[in-house]
């Protein structure tokens, strides 16, 4: 696999974007040395969930129970300096316990007019938790949310706070009693991020910094206006002409009319010009997190399976033969 050289004119590098990535590099080192400070033998959970805020974009996690799903979303809203919130969904919730809703009010002449109370969506940064276990109508309710940044009730705009983010939480064992998520729906979380289990090493020390009298708690490194605007670099941030085409080439051979009959053959659906995006977001901010100004060939590597395993799917056919997509993607990405 080679490295990118020094970009070319896809988006030119000046000196504005050199100070300010100089400036902003050091908060953003911080951040992640402080989240990796809580969250202990998940360093590429945490890697990712920041290349998902820093992108602007929205997170499904995906993994077991008691694997810090929920303390790193807490963690990262913390450090960020957030105003965060969490909702526990269940097959009960409805979309107004999510979005707000309107109730009417009567002062004391009597006058009854029509309040707007808003939900816990009103936030920057949503944690979503177990959100396959709500129901397709209240999961659709975060749609429009979170394409358009804003909500619609009763026919009032009501926009969400900025930046505004979505960190979803999903049990892939599980399946009584939940809803899988609709595909219109995946393909607005940026990145698929599968927390597996830590390393023993790791998990020791789990075990002798959590159980103690006193745990570490995280302190906010950045505000509000600094991610914006570590935000704001990401997407200034240039691009060589070579992780440009590396990017059409994996998202095109990654659908059914790729070319590539060996793996065309055996997908159903895949990915549409969204991933296409959200690889080029997805590396810039994963190039940004390890101190550099420019994504190389090798962030598009490294980011494929999470950008795309949730956008593909394959034929009955191809897995009754034993494919499945990361195998399929890292096939794809061998040919980078």
């Amino acid at each position: 696999m080679t490295q990118a050289s020094a970009p070319a004119a896809a988006t030119p590098m000046d000196d504005g974007i050199v100070a300010a990535a100089e400036a902003c590099l050091a908060s953003v080192g911080r951040a992640r040395e402080a989240i990796h400070g809580v969250i202990f033998g998940q360093e590429t959970v945490v890697d990712l969930a920041l290349v998902t805020v820093l992108a602007g974009g929205h997170g499904l996690l995906v993994g077991l129970p008691g694997l810090a799903k929920t303390k790193l979303v807490e963690t990262l809203g913390t450090v960020l300096g957030l105003d965060a919130r969490r909702v526990q969904f269940t097959p009960d919730l409805m979309p107004s316990d999510i979005l707000g809703t309107e109730i009417l009010d009567e002062d004391q002449d009597r006058h009854r007019s029509f309040r707007f109370v808003r939900g816990p969506i009103f936030t920057q940064l949503l944690m979503a938790d177990e959100i396959n276990r709500a129901s397709p109508r209240t999961q659709s309710a975060l749609l429009q949310a979170m394409q358009e940044r804003f909500v619609s009730v009763a026919g009032e705009r009501h926009d969400l706070p900025r930046p505004f983010h979505v960190l979803a939480t999903q049990n892939p064992i599980e399946q009584e009693g939940t809803y899988p998520l609709p595909e219109a729906q995946l393909d607005r979380f940026l990145l698929e991020i599968d927390v597996g289990y830590p390393d023993r090493a790791a998990e020791r020390r789990i075990l002798l910094e959590t159980t103690g009298a006193e745990e570490h708690r995280p302190q906010a490194v950045m505000d509000t206006e600094a991610l914006l605007s570590a935000q704001r670099l990401v997407r200034r941030l240039p691009v060589g002409e070579a992780v440009v085409e590396a990017i059409l080439d994996l998202v095109r051979a990654a659908r059914p009319d790729g070319g590539d009959g060996a793996i065309a053959d055996k997908l159903l659906w895949g990915p549409g010009p969204r991933a296409s995006q959200a690889l080029m977001l997805a590396v810039r901010a994963r190039a940004l997190i390890e101190g550099r100004v420019a994504p190389s060939v090798d962030d598009v590597a490294a980011l494929a399976e999470p950008v795309l395993k949730h956008r593909m799917a394959l034929t009955f056919a191809a897995r009754a033969d034993g494919e499945t997509i990361p195998g399929l993607i890292g096939r794809l990405v061998g040919r980078l």
